[in-house]
């Protein structure tokens, strides 16, 4: 088991960095337009304010659509973000690979006014992700627009706008007809936060403050901000920077002032210094947050204003003992996140995340990768609040396209399936700058990924492991090498190289992100590593990254001991866990997955998702997140499952110990958990194995009371503890012993005659942000559990609340997810709802919202 120790010499260093706030928002009241007081005194102008509200959307394709004046009255009015392709019903005629849900045209309009009060001021429109290929039209002036769907981008649009107080119209074309542009599902339309940025014409741009930290102790922080301010007046400008930083209780720690000067349409970057004494530093455990406030001022008067939220901590890197964070070995436990949240799609609250990552960060989860590219600027802020470290991965495909629907290599070139390679050597530059200029300031950030499983697309890689030889015998998951270092050199280099060489792309994309920010580490998901290495891949990373590899842990850190190496995609099984506590140098995993996610279902029907996850589509906890909860917080803790001993993967063995059917296949399960129940009801007498999961060194069954005997973990080298039940109805209760406080149990349920609601808020208001999760789990007449019975169930709601989604966690329920009726899942189903715009707050409880039994089904 590891330790914390003190930071020895190290290879790898890497200072803090920090977080800056969404397209530099100015004040708490976004919307506000009036100049406000800030610390000190000074008053500053509102710099952003909220512009998701007022849209309106159709799903077809026009030319008319971009006109001003065009008619749109019919058209169907809503709030952003929004994804369209998550409302429609799945359909076997399409290709799992996308989850079965339909693409299209859609476009959005949305009118608005600059008040006269503005002045002359430079204005944008920020866009935090549109998926994808958008085009942005302004008074029927084509503005701008972004092919790839997770890059942050922004436009100006000072020139095309009408004068103050006369009503412009923007309109957005979004074209998703290459619905099977993706390996999972990316969702479709204006699906993350707008923006409307309006700053004098002497200011600082949008992500223009860049806060670092070159020394972090516990006396004190040094503290620089490269502050870039933009002149576009039509004369030069003598102006002043202030900044002041608070602490999270608003109190002042430090500030610095300095004065510049700047031609007529020139731009600059100014450094300034400052110290925080005995900083209160950001982590896991302790997700401290500073705020720095800065203003630019011509004489008196204060023309920009800038706050941006950071956070202060060092993380170091050592190829031999691992990751130290603020001086402290600490194991990274993450978890891959894709972009999408089940019943919502793509289009998530930030509330829906916050359940998620509150369920996550339960189980002792500390980090999270943005598999496979940028996530939105919500998502990271969470992140920060929360603390969560994070891997901000940019990339899925680079010079070469990956298959959509099959994985690795392309073996499908139809249009419907061409993605972001198609036009990679054009936009890759500008989309890694943009989202790493977004993203540098985050202090959950602590490395960039530039990409992920690579190697598939260029020829050489798969041919050169070895592994895939028609002689080659044995499982590439858990076997080292067939062949000799010398021989994978060999074959690598005795063969063509390609339209495009890996290694060079590498060290392009890890340079541009060092021309922005050489405070973190850059690192990819290797799949074929042992190419990798011997290819020069691996020279443009700082950190390698092995995608299901962990058999090579040793190999990597014998033959290249200067690398850093860790686990950035492995399976949800204690086998992955348990080889990096037994190996200090490798200092964590990101496990594959932390939610089941949409997508990945090629030729799957009924299936629309991936279940790999720590939590399902619903962001309900499943047997595998029991697994790491006993793994990663330390706190006692049982959980019981069971299976009739002819489905289980054990059984008994002449002397009633129980064995696995297959010895030893615990250490090679990959996807996925074996089928187990979590209910207690079988046939009388039916012989039963059940399976606990705990973190006490011994646990002790009962059933009504009577002791089933005890196990202990020492004798389970599977960490699974189990037990030979003939079956009898009644209570099955587990509890830690020796001490260790913890117990479970479940109890034999009737036929369902209601269902109990839960609700994880009881008040909603019209934000936009603001969300309930209603869970549905149908009972029995005494009030229990029914999990062995489903029903179809229907929600009832009151005027005023929106229906966001409902859903049972399954994979395989293909039901429209916008929808009040819906079946459950081991007698359980969620709701997910929200304040209709404009509407007061609403008290949330059963009497408002209410479920009720259709039909009652048998579960499969």
């Amino acid at each position: 088991m590891k330790t914390s120790v003190s930071i020895p010499s190290f290879v790898l260093v890497t200072s803090v960095l920090f977080l800056s706030g969404l397209v530099s928002t100015a004040l708490a009241n976004p919307s506000a337009s009036s100049s406000t007081s800030i610390h000190g005194g000074e008053v500053g102008p509102v710099r952003s304010t909220d512009f998701n509200f007022g849209w309106k959307f159709k799903l077809e394709d026009s030319s008319d659509f971009r006109r001003a004046d065009y008619d749109d009255n019919g058209w169907r009015a809503l709030r952003l973000p929004h994804d369209w392709s998550i409302e429609q019903d799945f359909d076997p005629s399409l290709d799992g690979a996308t989850a079965y849900l339909p693409g299209g045209i859609g476009w959005y309009r949305k009118s608005f006014v600059i008040p006269k009060s503005a002045g002359k001021k430079r204005s944008f429109l920020y866009f935090d992700g549109i998926y994808n290929h958008s085009e942005i039209w302004l008074n029927g002036t084509r503005v701008g627009g972004r092919i790839n769907g997770y890059t942050p981008f922004y436009i100006d649009i000072t020139d095309h706008l009408l004068d103050p107080g006369k009503q412009n119209l923007v309109a957005v074309r979004v074209d998703r007809s290459r619905y099977i542009d993706s390996r999972w599902y990316p969702g479709a339309g204006i699906y993350r936060d707008v923006k409307l940025v309006s700053v004098d014409p002497l200011h600082i741009p949008i992500w223009g403050v860049f806060i670092k930290t070159p020394v972090v102790t516990e006396e004190r922080a040094e503290v620089t901000l490269d502050v870039e301010v933009a002149n576009q007046r039509d004369e030069s400008a003598q102006f002043t920077i202030h900044s002041v930083i608070l602490d999270g209780q608003g109190r002042e720690v430090a500030r610095a002032d300095s004065s510049s000067k700047l031609a007529a349409d020139q731009s600059g970057t100014f450094m300034q210094a400052l110290s925080i004494k005995s900083p209160n530093l950001w982590s896991p455990d302790t997700p401290n947050l500073y705020r720095a406030q800065t203003t630019i001022s011509l004489g008196d008067v204060v023309v920009d204003r800038l706050e941006t939220r950071f956070g202060v901590r060092e993380i170091r890197f050592d190829p031999n003992t691992g990751f130290y964070l603020n001086g402290v070995n600490t194991e990274i436990k993450g978890v891959n996140l894709h972009h999408d949240a089940g019943a919502v799609g793509v289009a998530v609250p930030k509330d829906v995340w916050r359940r998620r990552l509150e369920s996550l960060k339960r189980a002792g989860t500390n980090a999270i990768r943005t598999a496979h590219n940028p996530a939105s600027q919500e998502f990271l802020d969470l992140c920060d609040e929360m603390g969560f470290l994070v891997q901000a991965e940019i990339f899925d495909e680079w010079d070469n396209p990956k298959d959509k629907r099959l994985n690795q290599w392309e073996r499908h070139d139809d249009r419907i399936s061409r993605g972001y390679a198609d036009y990679f050597q054009q936009e890759a530059e500008s989309d890694l700058k943009l989202s790493v200029k977004r993203d540098r300031n985050h202090p959950s950030v602590i490395m960039w990924s530039i990409g992920n499983e690579i190697e598939w697309t260029y020829p050489r890689y798969k041919d050169a492991t070895g592994y895939f030889d028609m002689n080659a015998s044995g499982n590439y998951f858990y076997n080292p090498p067939f062949i000799t270092e010398q021989e994978i050199k060999d074959r690598f280099h005795g063969s063509e190289a390609g339209q495009y060489v890996l290694a060079k792309t590498a060290a392009k994309l890890s340079g541009w992100v060092k021309e922005l920010d050489t405070s973190r580490p850059v690192t990819a998901n290797l799949i074929l590593p042992s190419v990798s290495h011997i290819s020069g891949y691996t020279d443009a990373l700082d950190i390698v990254g092995y995608s299901y590899r962990r058999v090579i842990y040793d190999y990597g850190h014998e033959k290249y001991p200067e690398k850093m190496i860790m686990g950035t995609e492995n399976v949800v099984q204690w086998h992955e866990w348990k080889a990096i506590e037994e190996r200090d140098f490798i200092p964590g995993t990101f496990l594959w997955t932390g939610t089941d996610y949409l997508g990945e279902a090629h030729g799957a029907w009924p299936r629309k998702a991936v279940r790999s996850g720590l939590l399902d589509l619903a962001g309900f906890e499943t047997p595998a997140y029991d697994l790491y909860r006993t793994l990663w917080n330390p706190a006692p803790y049982v959980a019981i499952t069971s299976q009739v001993e002819e489905k289980s993967l054990y059984r008994r063995d002449t002397d009633g110990k129980v064995v696995e059917k297959a010895p030893g296949a615990w250490e090679q399960r990959v996807w996925g958990w074996q089928d187990i129940n979590r209910h207690w009801n079988y046939a009388n007498g039916e012989p039963v194995i059940v399976e606990v999961l705990s973190n006490c060194p011994q646990v002790e069954l009962f059933l009504n009371g009577n002791s089933l005997g005890a196990r202990a973990l020492a004798d389970n080298p599977d960490r699974l503890l189990k037990w030979a039940v003939p079956f009898a109805g009644g209570k099955l209760s587990a509890r830690g012993i020796d001490g260790c406080a913890a117990t479970s149990e479940v109890q034999t349920a009737t036929q369902p005659v209601s269902i109990e609601l839960s609700f994880d808020r009881h008040l909603l208001s019209g934000d936009k942000d603001s969300v309930a999760h209603v869970e549905a789990q149908l009972v029995d007449n005494k009030g229990r559990p029914v999990r062995h019975l489903d029903a179809n169930i229907e929600f009832v709601l009151p005027e005023g609340l929106e229906l966001l989604g409902t859903d049972n966690g399954r994979s395989a329920f293909m039901e429209r997810y916008k929808s009040e009726r819906l079946r459950t899942s081991e007698g359980r189903a969620l709701l997910i709802v929200r304040a209709a715009q404009h509407s007061k707050p609403i008290a949330l409880d059963d009497e408002v919202v209410s479920a009720k039994i259709i039909s009652l089904l048998q579960t499969p």
